[in-house]
């Protein structure tokens, strides 16, 4: 086993002899005044402990410091409040039966080919007064040419297209 120097994990005090503080009566020497000047700090302790202090106190003073648990419940509160506050405002225009307006009126057909479901409810909410309306339901419908009836033939792909309409939309 081989032996190297180390640091030591605790400060060596540094001690003075009691013989040197007070005057020996056979050599004659006086002691010279003493100053109030300030012992040098003890030098850093390197250890392993010391290095764990200093890290533990760096990690502290970058964690966010805690707050206390009524603040967090007040927090909490006024967030909660604020969204059923929100919940209960957009429900109550939802559940408003004036607001509602059923009927069928065809979606149009876009640009793209895909049906405009969106111009439909518009129509069926001014219809019934009002500016604007979204679709809540919708229908869809195969119409099909009445070539298609008859006996023997085969059913070509422009025989038939698919019509949708709104049957309920909720208007603003």
């Amino acid at each position: 086993m081989a032996a190297g120097t180390a640091w030591p994990q605790t400060a060596v005090p540094l001690q003075q002899a009691p013989a040197q503080l007070a005057p020996s009566p056979g050599n004659g020497q006086v002691p010279g005044p003493q100053s109030d000047a300030p012992q040098p700090a003890a030098p850093e302790n390197p250890g392993l402990f010391n290095e764990m202090g200093k890290m533990l106190e760096k990690s502290l003073s970058i964690l966010p410091s805690l707050k206390s648990p009524g603040e967090t419940l007040d927090e909490l509160h006024a967030k909660t409040k604020d969204v059923v506050k929100d919940a209960g405002e957009s429900l109550s225009r939802l559940a408003t039966p004036s607001s509602m307006a059923t009927g069928r009126i065809p979606c149009p057909a876009a640009a793209n080919g895909a049906a405009d479901c969106k111009m439909a409810a518009d129509r069926l909410c001014q219809s019934k007064g009002f500016k604007e309306g979204k679709s809540l339901s919708t229908d869809s419908v195969e119409a099909c040419s009445a070539k298609v009836l008859i006996p023997g033939r085969t059913r070509k792909p422009g025989d038939c297209r698919t019509d949708n309409f709104v049957t309920r939309a909720l208007c603003q």
